[in-house]
């Protein structure tokens, strides 16, 4: 069974644009392009990946799109929109002529705790089902009941959550995020990404264990059919390399059966996002 990265990043490095990588993660200061990432996927079983927006800008998106044209492994793209614009029904039109481009996501954890409940925003999020795109949900855990909320109100619009909701792993703060992740997971239009979570550990000290008691509540709350893996490289290597987070997640999910094993790695994502092998 090929495995799906369902999430990882392209940039060409812009020390304006890309800010937020500031000096305490110089190791991804510089161009991370398809040939970097293509060896690690097939060292890995992977046959192909989902590429997520980094910087808000349909040109990020067209970026994308560009390198998806030319690398048949790019499986699909998560690509950036303004949302709030008066003419997302036609800007979003317009990029569902490109088949590979299967959803949106903006970067929420960087806005205030109430951007998700804004008019303007809902009414994009509303336009994306008659296109029938996807959205990811990019929050902190206390960001959880506005995503909540928002999922609450759009039953029938696809979401998946980025990253866990972030949690502070790095302190061990479990309490609040474990409650927001038990109630957002009952929700059958959401997902999860099981994903971003060594970047919310201590970067240089993490352990699995560090990671288990997170695993542990989703997976508990979230099935099999709900889950998915995504490395958020290469953001990930400021605190770990792709082989040890994949074989991180390998020996967590050893005792599953081999069926929910490849739901996790591969099926989920394919169904989620549309994607053709």
């Amino acid at each position: 069974m090929s495995r799906i990265d369902s999430h990882q990043h392209f940039w060409i490095f812009d020390l304006v644009r890309d800010s937020w990588i500031d000096d305490s993660m110089q190791k991804i200061q510089r161009d991370f392009l398809p040939e970097d990432l293509w060896p690690l996927l097939s060292q890995n079983e992977f046959s192909g990946c989902v590429a997520v927006q980094a910087s808000q800008s349909e040109e990020e998106t067209n970026f994308l799109l560009d390198l998806a044209s030319k690398n048949d492994f790019i499986k699909g793209i998560v690509g950036w929109v303004d949302l709030r614009s008066e003419n997302i029904s036609e800007r979003l039109n317009h990029f569902s002529k490109y088949l590979t481009l299967k959803g949106f996501r903006h970067v929420v954890q960087g806005e205030p705790d109430d951007f998700m409940f804004g008019e303007a925003f809902r009414n994009g999020i509303k336009a994306l089902k008659e296109f029938n795109f996807t959205y990811d949900i990019l929050i902190f855990h206390h960001q959880l009941p506005a995503a909540i909320d928002l999922i609450k109100t759009f039953p029938n619009q696809p979401f998946v959550i980025d990253h866990i909701a972030k949690p502070d792993i790095k302190s061990g703060d479990i309490v609040s995020w474990k409650k927001g992740i038990e109630e957002i997971s009952k929700f059958e239009n959401v997902k999860c990404k099981i994903s971003g979570m060594v970047t919310e550990a201590d970067w240089n000290n993490w352990k699995p264990s560090d990671l288990k008691p997170y695993l542990d509540v989703i997976f508990e709350n979230f099935s099999a059919d709900k889950l998915m893996f995504g490395s958020d490289w290469p953001v990930c290597n400021v605190a770990s390399d792709y082989n040890e987070l994949v074989k991180t997640l390998e020996d967590y999910m050893s005792q599953l059966s081999i069926e929910d094993q490849n739901k996790i790695w591969s099926e989920n994502a394919k169904s989620f996002y549309k994607l053709n092998d």
